[in-house]
């Protein structure tokens, strides 16, 4: 036990490798073989990292299951003494009360949307060949603790995401897979260059002492940066996350592929990929730079703000439903930057939650229209109607999942917003109070898009659709267990973040949150 513990991250990490090695040999024209090890693939890093969580000491603010190892060792020039100066790159993962619960996120989605790939009909050994590997990058971002490390898994993440969208997606997946990468790419060339610069002035790559380097004021090397190279610096690595998360304007290759790639890639991507930009933006952007991120935690409040109420208000006028979860996901990362924004405890409590929540909200809600889609072919929402009197199951957690979306109490989301808003009322009441009318409009889109789906009169040809299969209800049910427990005992959550956040709230306020 004390072995598997020492390099349980590793374990987590690289487990989908085990997956991947067998389906090289399977042959492909045995469809359900490949399928049962593509979502047995799963299985073992889900239970890796149950047994993180598990393992975790909730007492404790700093990293934990550390590993560290010599890596790449590059000589570039001799010192005066005589001997050679090296570039050194380590391999560094460790967790603490923000990595470890997007760690098990991960796990609990990858498993479920390996379930919702069960009706996959293409190409199924190249599909989870690249889904294992998408797994593989997830893991390795949310374990880094070593830009470059973190870079690698960061990139790692886009190719399969790329191939996924353009050969197993809708109509015009391609073109959804070109934007993605597109604005990907240049989000991570961005982020790329900040790295570079932080590595030519602070000489490492090791997250934590970056952030120490930087905070210490009496350091020779962090004394060179002068604030306004340090707000420069920010603004790169803000930008190169707002990409991903996605903040407005950088928003439009989000919706793309929301709409074209198959259900369980935007279950992926809506979950997990998406949080990936929260989780650089609190870890590097705050963390690196607490001062200019006080500085500009206005603009990212108003950031946050349009993000909110462009997202609801352009959600209720969509056709799609596709198209209205897309825009719904818009309008709730808006909650997370309007959580940063506040530069306290409870913001940032907020904001983790509602990275946490929106990941199980929005897997479910587009695990459902996957479901639909394949019993309809159609997600517009007038062609649809009536679903509730063949599909009252799914109908019911359909439901159930808006109610969660849109902040009910009982349910995650209304942790989430609860927490994010009550951090910005402190700091700033008027732009809280603006944000705030984002939560009526997502009642008033949501209920407006799934009562029309499920009530009113049934189209002729869909009155003998199937419910939920066993296969189907599993997942369903998973997610909304999650969503509930979050929301009825939201310490699930709140006891790893707290420690950890404790750390980070002083250096960023200076007064202690």
């Amino acid at each position: 036990m004390g072995l598997a513990n020492s390099i349980l991250l590793t374990l987590i990490v690289f487990s989908p490798l085990l997956a991947v090695l067998i389906l090289a040999f399977v042959p492909r024209h045995q469809g359900g073989v490949i399928k049962k090890i593509g979502v047995l693939g799963t299985l073992l890093p889900l239970a890796l990292s149950l047994m993180l969580f598990a393992s975790f000491n909730y007492e404790s603010s700093g990293l934990q299951f550390t590993e560290t190892a010599k890596w790449i060792s590059i000589p570039v020039g001799l010192q005066q003494s005589g001997a050679i100066f090296s570039f050194d790159l380590g391999y560094e993962l460790g967790v603490d009360g923000i990595s470890m619960p997007l760690i098990v996120l991960t796990a609990i989605i990858a498993t479920l949307a390996a379930v919702a790939s069960w009706n996959q009909k293409k190409r199924l050994k190249e599909y989870f060949i690249l889904f294992h590997l998408l797994l593989i990058g997830m893991f390795g971002v949310f374990a880094s603790q070593n830009l470059f490390l973190f870079f690698i898994f960061f990139e790692l993440t886009l190719v399969p995401t790329y191939f996924l969208i353009g050969i197993w997606g809708y109509g015009e997946r391609e073109k959804a897979a070109n934007k993605f990468l597109l604005y990907n790419g240049i989000g991570s060339a961005v982020m790329l260059i900040a790295f570079i610069v932080l590595f030519m002035y602070l000489n490492t790559m090791n997250m934590d002492k970056i952030a120490e380097i930087l905070a210490s004021s009496g350091n020779p090397a962090s004394a060179a940066m002068s604030p306004e190279f340090r707000f420069g610096l920010f603004l790169a690595i803000f930008i190169a996350f707002a990409i991903k998360l996605p903040v407005f304007p950088f928003h439009t290759w989000m919706l793309k592929v929301h709409v074209q790639a198959p259900p369980a890639i935007v279950m992926i991507h809506s979950g997990i990929l998406l949080k990936m930009g929260a989780y650089g933006l609190l870890r590097m952007g705050i963390g690196f730079f607490p001062e200019q991120a006080y500085q500009f935690a206005t603009w990212m409040a108003v950031l946050g703000i349009i993000n909110i109420l462009y997202g609801a208000v352009l959600a209720f006028v969509q056709k799609d439903l596709k198209m209205v979860m897309a825009y719904s996901s818009i309008s709730h990362m808006g909650i997370v930057l309007l959580g940063f924004a506040a530069m306290n405890t409870i913001g940032f409590q907020g904001a983790m939650f509602q990275v946490i929540s929106h990941g199980f909200i929005s897997a479910l809600l587009f695990f459902l229209i996957g479901m639909i889609w394949e019993r309809t072919k159609t997600s517009m929402i007038d062609e649809l109607g009536g679903l509730a009197k063949s599909m009252p199951f799914a109908s019911g957690i359909m439901l159930a999942g808006a109610m969660a979306s849109l902040g009910l109490p009982g349910m995650s989301g209304f942790i989430s917003e609860f927490f994010a808003f009550l951090g910005l009322f402190g700091q700033m009441p008027i732009l809280a109070a603006i944000g705030t009318l984002g939560i009526v409009l997502t009642a008033v889109y949501l209920l407006r898009a799934v009562l029309k789906t499920t009530f009113g009169p049934t189209p002729g040809r869909f009155a003998g659709v199937a419910d939920a299969q066993p296969m189907e209800v599993v997942p369903l049910v998973v997610l909304l267990g999650f969503i509930i427990l979050i929301g009825v005992y939201p310490a699930v959550l709140a006891n790893p973040l707290q420690q950890t956040l404790k750390t980070i709230v002083p250096i960023v306020t200076g007064i202690g949150g």
